[in-house]
Protein backbone atom coordinates (compact mmCIF):
# COMPACT_ATOMS: atom_id res chain seq x y z
CA UNK A 1 0.00 0.00 0.00
CA UNK A 2 1.24 3.46 -0.82
CA UNK A 3 1.01 6.33 1.59
CA UNK A 4 -0.39 9.80 1.09
CA UNK A 5 3.02 11.49 1.15
CA UNK A 6 3.80 9.85 -2.19
CA UNK A 7 0.94 11.70 -3.85
CA UNK A 8 3.03 14.72 -4.83
CA UNK A 9 5.26 12.49 -6.94
CA UNK A 10 2.24 11.04 -8.71
CA UNK A 11 1.19 14.60 -9.50
CA UNK A 12 4.46 15.74 -11.07
CA UNK A 13 3.80 14.26 -14.51
CA UNK A 14 1.14 16.91 -15.15
CA UNK A 15 1.68 20.22 -13.33
CA UNK A 16 -1.46 21.95 -12.06
CA UNK A 17 -0.66 25.03 -14.16
CA UNK A 18 -1.22 23.01 -17.34
CA UNK A 19 -4.79 22.12 -16.38
CA UNK A 20 -7.45 24.78 -17.08
CA UNK A 21 -9.64 25.93 -14.23
CA UNK A 22 -13.14 24.47 -14.24
CA UNK A 23 -16.13 26.79 -14.35
CA UNK A 24 -19.53 26.47 -12.77
CA UNK A 25 -22.76 26.59 -14.78
CA UNK A 26 -23.07 30.34 -14.21
CA UNK A 27 -19.64 31.04 -15.74
CA UNK A 28 -17.92 31.83 -12.44
CA UNK A 29 -15.07 29.68 -11.13
CA UNK A 30 -16.27 26.48 -9.49
CA UNK A 31 -16.13 25.86 -5.75
CA UNK A 32 -12.72 24.13 -5.74
CA UNK A 33 -11.60 21.45 -3.33
CA UNK A 34 -12.39 23.56 -0.27
CA UNK A 35 -15.96 24.08 -1.39
CA UNK A 36 -16.27 20.43 -2.32
CA UNK A 37 -15.16 19.30 1.12
CA UNK A 38 -17.58 21.70 2.81
CA UNK A 39 -20.63 20.65 0.79
CA UNK A 40 -19.68 16.96 0.81
CA UNK A 41 -19.30 17.01 4.59
CA UNK A 42 -22.75 18.52 4.95
CA UNK A 43 -24.28 15.80 2.80
CA UNK A 44 -22.33 13.10 4.63
CA UNK A 45 -23.39 14.39 8.04
CA UNK A 46 -27.01 14.56 6.92
CA UNK A 47 -26.99 10.96 5.69
CA UNK A 48 -25.14 9.71 8.78
CA UNK A 49 -27.81 11.28 10.97
CA UNK A 50 -30.14 8.64 9.53
CA UNK A 51 -27.70 5.76 8.90
CA UNK A 52 -25.79 5.09 12.11
CA UNK A 53 -22.42 3.37 12.24
CA UNK A 54 -21.79 3.09 8.47
CA UNK A 55 -19.36 5.91 7.57
CA UNK A 56 -17.57 3.89 4.87
CA UNK A 57 -20.85 3.00 3.18
CA UNK A 58 -22.01 6.62 3.23
CA UNK A 59 -18.68 7.79 1.82
CA UNK A 60 -18.84 5.28 -1.01
CA UNK A 61 -22.39 6.38 -1.87
CA UNK A 62 -21.23 9.99 -1.97
CA UNK A 63 -18.25 8.97 -4.11
CA UNK A 64 -20.55 7.41 -6.68
CA UNK A 65 -22.73 10.54 -6.76
CA UNK A 66 -19.73 12.80 -7.46
CA UNK A 67 -18.35 10.33 -10.02
CA UNK A 68 -21.58 10.63 -12.08
CA UNK A 69 -22.28 6.96 -11.50
CA UNK A 70 -25.03 4.69 -10.29
CA UNK A 71 -25.20 2.69 -7.09
CA UNK A 72 -26.45 -0.85 -6.45
CA UNK A 73 -27.18 -1.65 -2.80
CA UNK A 74 -27.44 -5.39 -2.23
CA UNK A 75 -28.07 -6.95 1.16
CA UNK A 76 -30.54 -8.87 3.27
CA UNK A 77 -33.84 -7.27 4.33
CA UNK A 78 -33.99 -4.78 7.15
CA UNK A 79 -30.43 -3.41 7.17
CA UNK A 80 -31.28 0.02 5.74
CA UNK A 81 -30.83 -0.28 1.96
CA UNK A 82 -33.83 1.86 1.06
CA UNK A 83 -33.17 4.16 4.02
CA UNK A 84 -29.68 4.93 2.70
CA UNK A 85 -31.03 5.66 -0.78
CA UNK A 86 -33.76 7.93 0.59
CA UNK A 87 -31.38 9.74 2.95
CA UNK A 88 -28.91 10.52 0.17
CA UNK A 89 -31.74 11.68 -2.08
CA UNK A 90 -33.33 13.92 0.56
CA UNK A 91 -30.04 15.53 1.57
CA UNK A 92 -29.84 17.22 -1.85
CA UNK A 93 -32.50 19.72 -2.92
CA UNK A 94 -33.25 18.18 -6.30
CA UNK A 95 -35.95 16.17 -8.03
CA UNK A 96 -36.29 12.68 -6.58
CA UNK A 97 -38.56 9.86 -7.74
CA UNK A 98 -39.00 6.47 -6.15
CA UNK A 99 -40.02 3.39 -8.12
CA UNK A 100 -41.20 0.18 -6.48
CA UNK A 101 -40.22 -2.55 -8.92
CA UNK A 102 -42.81 -5.30 -9.26
CA UNK A 103 -43.31 -8.12 -11.80
CA UNK A 104 -46.18 -6.27 -13.51
CA UNK A 105 -44.26 -3.01 -13.97
CA UNK A 106 -43.98 -1.98 -17.63
CA UNK A 107 -41.10 -0.17 -19.37
CA UNK A 108 -43.40 2.78 -20.06
CA UNK A 109 -44.00 3.05 -16.32
CA UNK A 110 -40.30 3.93 -16.06
CA UNK A 111 -39.53 6.01 -19.13
CA UNK A 112 -42.92 7.61 -19.83
CA UNK A 113 -45.46 7.28 -22.62
CA UNK A 114 -46.90 9.30 -25.48
CA UNK A 115 -50.62 9.90 -24.85
CA UNK A 116 -53.19 11.41 -27.20
CA UNK A 117 -54.50 14.80 -26.09
CA UNK A 118 -58.04 15.16 -27.36
CA UNK A 119 -58.10 18.93 -26.81
CA UNK A 120 -54.91 19.56 -28.78
CA UNK A 121 -55.59 16.64 -31.15
CA UNK A 122 -52.01 15.47 -30.96
CA UNK A 123 -49.82 13.13 -28.99
CA UNK A 124 -47.93 14.56 -26.03
CA UNK A 125 -45.21 12.93 -23.97
CA UNK A 126 -45.91 12.13 -20.34
CA UNK A 127 -42.50 11.79 -18.61
CA UNK A 128 -41.92 8.81 -16.36
CA UNK A 129 -40.15 8.72 -13.00
CA UNK A 130 -36.76 8.40 -14.67
CA UNK A 131 -36.94 12.14 -15.41
CA UNK A 132 -35.47 13.12 -12.06
CA UNK A 133 -32.04 13.92 -10.66
CA UNK A 134 -32.06 10.92 -8.31
CA UNK A 135 -34.10 7.83 -9.10
CA UNK A 136 -34.53 5.35 -6.25
CA UNK A 137 -35.41 1.87 -7.53
CA UNK A 138 -36.50 -0.46 -4.75
CA UNK A 139 -36.11 -4.23 -5.29
CA UNK A 140 -34.98 -3.81 -8.90
CA UNK A 141 -34.62 -7.57 -9.39
CA UNK A 142 -38.39 -8.06 -8.95
CA UNK A 143 -39.13 -6.43 -12.31
CA UNK A 144 -39.08 -8.39 -15.54
CA UNK A 145 -35.97 -8.23 -17.76
CA UNK A 146 -37.89 -6.11 -20.27
CA UNK A 147 -38.60 -3.49 -17.62
CA UNK A 148 -35.06 -3.65 -16.27
CA UNK A 149 -33.78 -2.99 -19.79
CA UNK A 150 -35.71 0.30 -19.84
CA UNK A 151 -32.96 1.71 -17.61
CA UNK A 152 -30.06 0.74 -19.88
CA UNK A 153 -30.14 3.78 -22.14
CA UNK A 154 -30.75 6.35 -19.43
CA UNK A 155 -28.03 4.97 -17.13
CA UNK A 156 -25.34 4.99 -19.81
CA UNK A 157 -26.31 7.84 -22.15
CA UNK A 158 -28.35 10.09 -19.83
CA UNK A 159 -31.22 10.11 -22.30
CA UNK A 160 -34.52 8.36 -23.01
CA UNK A 161 -35.91 7.45 -26.43
CA UNK A 162 -39.68 7.01 -26.72
CA UNK A 163 -41.49 6.61 -30.07
CA UNK A 164 -38.42 7.70 -31.98
CA UNK A 165 -37.91 10.91 -29.98
CA UNK A 166 -34.92 11.33 -27.68
CA UNK A 167 -35.22 13.29 -24.44
CA UNK A 168 -32.18 14.39 -22.46
CA UNK A 169 -31.95 13.84 -18.70
CA UNK A 170 -30.86 16.82 -16.64
CA UNK A 171 -27.66 16.45 -14.60
CA UNK A 172 -26.96 15.38 -11.99
CA UNK A 173 -28.58 12.02 -12.73
CA UNK A 174 -28.12 9.01 -10.49
CA UNK A 175 -29.91 5.67 -10.15
CA UNK A 176 -29.81 4.10 -6.69
CA UNK A 177 -31.17 0.57 -6.85
CA UNK A 178 -31.65 -1.98 -4.08
CA UNK A 179 -32.04 -5.72 -4.24
CA UNK A 180 -32.29 -8.66 -1.87
CA UNK A 181 -29.78 -11.46 -2.67
CA UNK A 182 -31.43 -14.02 -0.39
CA UNK A 183 -35.03 -14.34 -1.55
CA UNK A 184 -34.81 -15.56 -5.15
CA UNK A 185 -38.41 -16.69 -5.71
CA UNK A 186 -40.22 -14.39 -8.11
CA UNK A 187 -37.11 -12.37 -8.98
CA UNK A 188 -35.10 -11.82 -12.15
CA UNK A 189 -31.34 -11.57 -11.78
CA UNK A 190 -29.84 -8.45 -13.32
CA UNK A 191 -28.14 -9.24 -16.65
CA UNK A 192 -24.45 -8.57 -17.10
CA UNK A 193 -25.10 -5.49 -19.23
CA UNK A 194 -27.18 -3.93 -16.45
CA UNK A 195 -24.74 -4.75 -13.66
CA UNK A 196 -21.94 -3.26 -15.72
CA UNK A 197 -23.74 0.09 -15.76
CA UNK A 198 -23.69 0.35 -11.98
CA UNK A 199 -20.52 2.08 -10.88
CA UNK A 200 -20.36 0.28 -7.55
CA UNK A 201 -22.17 -2.30 -5.50
CA UNK A 202 -22.19 -2.09 -1.74
CA UNK A 203 -23.54 -4.17 1.11
CA UNK A 204 -24.86 -2.45 4.22
CA UNK A 205 -24.02 -5.20 6.69
CA UNK A 206 -25.37 -5.48 10.20
CA UNK A 207 -24.65 -2.58 12.58
CA UNK A 208 -22.43 -3.07 15.59
CA UNK A 209 -24.17 -3.18 19.01
CA UNK A 210 -23.45 0.48 19.84
CA UNK A 211 -24.81 1.69 16.50
CA UNK A 212 -27.87 -0.51 16.91
CA UNK A 213 -28.45 0.95 20.39
CA UNK A 214 -28.20 4.45 18.94
CA UNK A 215 -30.63 3.44 16.22
CA UNK A 216 -33.17 2.33 18.82
CA UNK A 217 -32.88 5.70 20.55
CA UNK A 218 -33.10 7.82 17.40
CA UNK A 219 -35.80 5.79 15.66
CA UNK A 220 -37.93 5.23 18.75
CA UNK A 221 -40.51 8.00 18.41
CA UNK A 222 -40.13 8.94 14.72
CA UNK A 223 -37.88 8.24 11.79
CA UNK A 224 -34.91 10.64 11.44
CA UNK A 225 -35.67 10.61 7.72
CA UNK A 226 -38.77 12.72 8.40
CA UNK A 227 -36.61 15.41 9.99
CA UNK A 228 -33.96 15.40 7.27
CA UNK A 229 -33.78 18.62 5.27
CA UNK A 230 -31.74 19.30 2.12
CA UNK A 231 -28.25 20.64 2.82
CA UNK A 232 -27.17 21.14 -0.81
CA UNK A 233 -28.73 22.01 -4.15
CA UNK A 234 -28.56 20.25 -7.51
CA UNK A 235 -26.43 23.16 -8.80
CA UNK A 236 -23.95 22.52 -5.98
CA UNK A 237 -23.64 18.88 -7.01
CA UNK A 238 -23.08 19.90 -10.64
CA UNK A 239 -20.29 22.23 -9.55
CA UNK A 240 -18.71 19.51 -7.42
CA UNK A 241 -18.81 17.09 -10.35
CA UNK A 242 -16.83 19.64 -12.37
CA UNK A 243 -14.23 19.76 -9.60
CA UNK A 244 -13.98 15.97 -9.59
CA UNK A 245 -13.51 15.90 -13.35
CA UNK A 246 -10.46 18.14 -12.95
CA UNK A 247 -8.72 15.72 -10.57
CA UNK A 248 -5.33 14.69 -11.87
CA UNK A 249 -4.58 11.01 -12.57
CA UNK A 250 -0.97 10.30 -13.46
CA UNK A 251 0.02 7.89 -16.20
CA UNK A 252 1.34 5.41 -13.62
CA UNK A 253 -1.96 5.33 -11.74
CA UNK A 254 -3.96 4.98 -14.97
CA UNK A 255 -1.74 2.08 -16.00
CA UNK A 256 -2.23 0.50 -12.57
CA UNK A 257 -6.00 0.65 -13.02
CA UNK A 258 -5.69 -0.91 -16.47
CA UNK A 259 -3.44 -3.70 -15.16
CA UNK A 260 -5.90 -4.45 -12.35
CA UNK A 261 -8.89 -4.66 -14.68
CA UNK A 262 -6.96 -6.62 -17.32
CA UNK A 263 -5.95 -9.20 -14.70
CA UNK A 264 -9.62 -10.09 -14.19
CA UNK A 265 -10.01 -10.97 -17.87
CA UNK A 266 -7.40 -13.72 -17.76
CA UNK A 267 -7.93 -14.98 -14.22
CA UNK A 268 -8.48 -18.78 -14.14
CA UNK A 269 -11.32 -18.46 -11.60
CA UNK A 270 -13.35 -16.02 -13.71
CA UNK A 271 -15.24 -16.75 -16.90
CA UNK A 272 -16.12 -13.09 -17.42
CA UNK A 273 -13.74 -10.28 -16.52
CA UNK A 274 -14.32 -6.56 -16.16
CA UNK A 275 -15.04 -4.42 -19.20
CA UNK A 276 -13.33 -1.23 -20.42
CA UNK A 277 -16.32 0.60 -18.93
CA UNK A 278 -15.21 -0.78 -15.57
CA UNK A 279 -11.77 0.77 -16.04
CA UNK A 280 -13.30 4.13 -16.86
CA UNK A 281 -15.64 4.06 -13.87
CA UNK A 282 -12.87 2.90 -11.56
CA UNK A 283 -10.79 5.94 -12.46
CA UNK A 284 -13.79 8.26 -12.21
CA UNK A 285 -14.62 6.93 -8.77
CA UNK A 286 -10.97 7.26 -7.73
CA UNK A 287 -11.08 10.94 -8.71
CA UNK A 288 -14.10 11.51 -6.47
CA UNK A 289 -12.55 9.44 -3.68
CA UNK A 290 -9.41 11.58 -3.78
CA UNK A 291 -11.42 14.81 -3.82
CA UNK A 292 -13.26 13.74 -0.67
CA UNK A 293 -9.80 13.40 0.92
CA UNK A 294 -9.09 17.01 -0.05
CA UNK A 295 -6.55 16.00 -2.72
CA UNK A 296 -6.47 17.15 -6.35
CA UNK A 297 -4.62 14.02 -7.50
CA UNK A 298 -5.25 10.28 -7.34
CA UNK A 299 -2.90 7.80 -5.67
CA UNK A 300 -2.89 3.99 -5.98
CA UNK A 301 -4.54 3.73 -2.55
CA UNK A 302 -7.70 5.24 -4.03
CA UNK A 303 -7.80 2.59 -6.76
CA UNK A 304 -7.16 -0.20 -4.26
CA UNK A 305 -9.88 0.96 -1.86
CA UNK A 306 -12.45 1.06 -4.67
CA UNK A 307 -11.41 -2.08 -6.56
CA UNK A 308 -13.80 -4.48 -4.81
CA UNK A 309 -16.99 -2.36 -4.81
CA UNK A 310 -16.40 -1.17 -8.39
CA UNK A 311 -15.24 -4.42 -10.03
CA UNK A 312 -16.61 -7.43 -8.12
CA UNK A 313 -20.26 -7.20 -9.23
CA UNK A 314 -19.21 -7.24 -12.90
CA UNK A 315 -17.36 -10.56 -12.68
CA UNK A 316 -18.68 -14.07 -13.23
CA UNK A 317 -16.85 -16.94 -11.47
CA UNK A 318 -16.25 -20.27 -13.14
CA UNK A 319 -18.16 -23.38 -12.08
CA UNK A 320 -15.09 -24.66 -10.24
CA UNK A 321 -14.77 -21.41 -8.31
CA UNK A 322 -18.44 -21.59 -7.35
CA UNK A 323 -17.98 -25.12 -6.06
CA UNK A 324 -15.05 -23.93 -3.95
CA UNK A 325 -17.18 -20.95 -2.83
CA UNK A 326 -14.70 -18.44 -4.18
CA UNK A 327 -16.51 -15.12 -4.53
CA UNK A 328 -15.48 -12.42 -7.02
CA UNK A 329 -14.78 -10.11 -4.07
CA UNK A 330 -12.08 -12.52 -2.89
CA UNK A 331 -10.57 -12.72 -6.37
CA UNK A 332 -10.35 -8.92 -6.68
CA UNK A 333 -8.88 -8.62 -3.19
CA UNK A 334 -6.21 -11.19 -4.10
CA UNK A 335 -5.37 -9.31 -7.29
CA UNK A 336 -4.96 -6.07 -5.33
CA UNK A 337 -2.48 -7.82 -3.04
CA UNK A 338 -0.60 -9.54 -5.87
CA UNK A 339 -0.22 -6.82 -8.47
CA UNK A 340 2.78 -4.51 -8.02
CA UNK A 341 1.93 -0.96 -6.99
CA UNK A 342 3.46 1.77 -9.16
CA UNK A 343 6.36 3.55 -7.52
CA UNK A 344 6.24 7.34 -7.24
CA UNK A 345 8.68 9.11 -9.47
CA UNK A 346 11.67 10.33 -7.55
Amino acid sequence: MTVGTHGESFMETDPPASRPARRADNGRPGPGLDGLAQVANKIRDAVESVIEGKPSVVRLALTVLLAEGHLLIEDVPGVGKTMLAKALARSVDCSVRRVQFTPDLLPSDITGVSAYNQELREFEFKPGPVFANIVVGDEINRASPKTQAALLECMEERQVTVDGTTYRLEPPFMVIATQNPVEMEGTYALPEAQRDRFTARIAMGYPDPSAEMEMLENHGEASPLDRLSPVAHAADVRDLIEVVRAQHVSTAVRQYAIDLVSATRSHPELRLGASPRATLQLVRAARAYAALDDRDYVVPDDVQDLAVPVLAHRLLPTAEAQVERRRPEQVVADLVKRLPVPSPRK
